[in-house]
């Protein structure tokens, strides 16, 4: 089948959840995929930050095979040895204590919520369960993470979303100190914000929040569903600025492409959850478990983290140092970058994607990098090259 082929008859059955491009990609190595019509593309977009080793990376697709022969879905009412060891390396790097695994970013954004209001409601305290969020945020899209998300584009038509949240802006310390109340539970947060246009927190508002947690008894919760797992160039994003969360989110590049989400907590956070508390029957089986457990103990690795910041590095300079009025900024860290315009960016993005490199907007107006870690320089030097002809080919 052809890309039109492949299109038509997905509007003919498939939800219109998504203003999709109309290529269908049928085969990846590496950085790069190829389209239902033998078309080559660098792909920067990795799976929105989730194809951290590439595509169809061989030491996946071992782990893949073996634990498949072996055991796929058990449920969690048993023990399953590919997670124990799952979390034993994500608590040994994390510094926290305690993992719980689910199947996508919303829903361990949406364990951390529920975490945090049943430790309260344990300490006696069942009042306490407002979360300030912030304003440009992107949590999910369930109920409760959409509510949490601070775009109102994405609330739309949801009413009546749930209670309990109250939006701060983001690097301000004052618009967050003025909704401190008895009523809080916990203060959200993603270290860099991604949807809401590559975003780095300021250290000092991030150590800042830490600070106001710890007075006010209360919960900081990162979510680093797409700044964690190495995207930063550290294999959490909060390990740059020097702060430890009590709860963390993380899922994207976790299983390298394969779902899986995670939420890890201190001790005391932990202990706010009991048996029935919270479930997944999904969560943490022993396939993604296995692939997970992979991509941690390659991507975590110093020499592997390095990269991420030398290449990361080199594309960051690569893009500043193109000569574009429309540019405003290039921002981020390690292999999350964003680079702003002037003007809407959504032609642009079709551009590339013409002469073969594919990128994604974080907003409307910035132009997201998040290709796989494992890129090396040719690959920037190759995608830079594309960027600079499609911007001679944009009129805006």
């Amino acid at each position: 089948m052809t890309n039109k082929d492949i299109a038509e008859r997905g509007q003919k059955v498939v939800m219109n959840t998504y203003g999709r491009f109309p290529i269908a990609p049928v085969k990846g190595k590496g950085s790069y995929l190829w389209d239902a019509d033998g078309k080559q593309y660098l792909d920067f977009v990795a799976g929105i930050a989730v194809c951290d080793l590439g595509h169809c990376h061989e030491e996946l697709q071992k782990v893949i095979q073996q634990q498949a022969a072996d055991l796929w879905h058990i449920s969690n009412i048993y023990w399953i040895e590919p997670q124990v060891r799952l979390a034993e390396k994500l608590v040994d790097i994390s510094g926290l204590d305690k993992a719980f695994f689910c199947n996508s970013g919303a829903e361990a954004n949406e364990g951390a919520i529920k975490l945090a209001r049943k430790y309260f409601y344990r300490q006696k305290e069942p009042g306490r369960n407002q979360i300030i969020v912030f304003n440009d945020s992107f949590h999910g899209r369930t109920l409760a993470t959409l509510t949490a998300t601070g775009q109102k584009k994405y609330q739309e038509g949801f009413a009546p979303l749930p209670a309990g949240f109250l939006y701060a802006d983001y690097n301000n310390l004052a618009s967050v100190e003025k909704l401190l109340s008895d009523e809080t539970a916990g203060i959200m947060i993603e270290p860099i914000q991604g949807e809401g246009g590559v975003h780095p927190a300021d250290p000092v508002f991030l150590n800042s929040l830490r600070r106001i947690c710890d007075r006010e008894g209360i919960m900081l919760i990162f979510d680093e569903v797409q700044c964690g797992v190495a995207r930063s160039g550290h294999f959490m994003a909060y390990q740059s600025y020097g702060v430890k969360p009590d709860i963390v989110t993380m899922a994207k590049g976790l299983g390298g492409g394969f779902p899986i989400g995670a939420m890890l907590a201190t001790d005391k956070a932990a202990s706010g959850f009991a048996p029935g508390d919270h479930a997944s029957t999904f969560g943490g089986n022993p396939l993604a478990t296995a692939v997970a457990d992979r991509v941690v103990e390659l991507v975590s690795a110093p020499v592997f983290l390095d990269n991420v910041n030398k290449t990361g590095g080199y594309l960051k300079e690569s893009l500043e140092s193109i000569k574009d009025e429309r540019i405003v900024a290039v921002r981020g860290k390690g292999l999350l970058l964003g680079v702003e315009f002037s003007a809407p960016i959504k032609d642009l993005v079709t551009i590339c994607m013409q002469n073969g490199l594919l990128l994604l907007g974080a907003g409307a107006n910035v132009m997201r990098f998040v290709p796989p870690l494992n890129i090396n320089e040719i690959e920037v030097n190759q995608a830079v090259n594309i960027f600079k002809k499609s911007l001679q080919e944009w009129k805006e």
